[in-house]
């Protein structure tokens, strides 16, 4: 079962999945971060969630782009995401 991340988990695997260290993620960073809270999505779902999570259109997602994307998603206060998104 995934868990929501707190605040500062989500922040501390956004660093951890930022290998570039430049405060953003690339797709591949992208999806290491979903991996590592527990989201499995396919390659054109992960590529999806990427183009629509970028909303500034800089071809990298922010943490407060990753937050809005996990809330939509369905993430909850009780942890469990809905299964579709």
């Amino acid at each position: 079962m995934t868990t929501k991340p707190t605040g500062d988990d989500l922040h501390t695997v956004f660093k951890r999945s930022d290998l570039g260290g430049d405060d953003r993620l690339d797709l591949m960073e992208f999806g290491m971060a979903l991996d590592s809270i527990g989201l499995s999505w396919t390659r054109a779902e992960v590529q999806d969630r990427f183009e629509r999570a970028d909303t500034n259109r800089d071809g990298y997602i922010s943490l407060p782009e990753l937050r809005i994307l996990l809330e939509s998603q369905g993430w909850s206060e009780s942890g469990v995401p809905s299964a579709h998104g």
